[in-house]
């Protein structure tokens, strides 16, 4: 998972009563259009990222989750996620847990939602959710290198790469969440990036990651331009979540058109 506290967060359009969004969205007006910036003005769409991974489920996903009531998650070998919808009461608790197994990891991504009091906190990692340009943007400066499609019989140089890299969770059947794209040097994988969560109107560029003895040749801005390009194409926006600490990646991505929406915190729970 590329994903603290913003820094900062970019001016946005100002409402009927004159008050700005400080995330570039007005969530309770559904308006349209494009600003000077490239940016879509529709926001009829902004709630479905308060909850990808369950918008997700619901929706594209659903034939890689399972559920138990209210409470679903991928397939594990798919993704590590859960969600719990809004609320959760206790009996959606009891229904992750049962998916889960007790003593597993409950992977909550951004959900706020407080778990029972005797599941035991593993991780809190900060980070930014950021949203891409609503237009189909040029190619980035940089490297020309051929980019190719990602499919089954690339999976064992995917895990490596990512084993390599640690961009965030990568599992045997992650590729079949979206496109991936990669870029080889002399026949192997060096470069890769894809589509992992897509909530209505939206997919999450994920994965993004180079090989160390590949970097610095513009292969991270080719990818992603490219998945930028393919997203508007077919009429949704990018999104994507970033590490705080990982102000290459943020520097990156702000070049690339992409503005931090809100800040989240991605948590993870032991199930007694």
């Amino acid at each position: 998972m590329d994903i603290g506290s913003v820094a900062h967060r970019p001016a946005g359009p100002v409402s009927d009563r004159g008050k700005r969004d400080p995330f570039g969205f007005l969530p309770t007006r559904h308006t349209h259009g494009v600003n000077n910036e490239g940016y879509s003005t529709a926001v009829d769409c902004a709630a479905e990222l308060d909850d990808p991974v369950g918008e997700s489920l619901r929706g594209r996903h659903g034939h890689l989750s399972r559920w138990a009531g209210r409470a679903g998650t991928y397939l594990p070998e798919v993704a590590s996620f859960a969600t719990v919808g809004n609320a959760p009461d206790e009996q959606t608790w009891d229904g992750l847990a049962r998916l889960v197994g007790r003593g597993e990891i409950a992977d909550m991504f951004s959900c706020p939602a407080r778990p029972p009091a005797d599941w035991e906190p593993v991780f809190a990692l900060g980070g930014r959710r950021m949203i891409g340009p609503a237009n189909r943007p040029e190619q980035p400066p940089g490297s020309s290198a051929d980019v190719v499609e990602l499919g089954a019989d690339s999976v064992a140089e995917m895990l490596e790469l990512t084993a390599r890299t640690q961009p965030g969770p990568f599992g045997p059947r992650t590729h079949e969440l979206g496109t991936y794209l990669g870029i080889r040097d002399h026949g192997r994988l060096v470069a890769m990036a894809g589509e992992r969560l897509r909530p209505p109107g939206w997919t999450e560029i994920s994965a993004v990651c180079t090989a160390p003895e590949a970097r610095g040749k513009g292969y991270a801005a080719r990818l992603v331009g490219e998945l930028v390009a393919r997203i508007v194409a077919r009429g949704e926006r990018p999104f994507l979540h970033v590490v705080e600490t990982n102000t290459g990646a943020i520097a990156l991505y702000e070049r690339l058109g992409f503005r931090t929406r809100t800040q989240v915190t991605f948590r993870g729970f032991r199930i007694p």
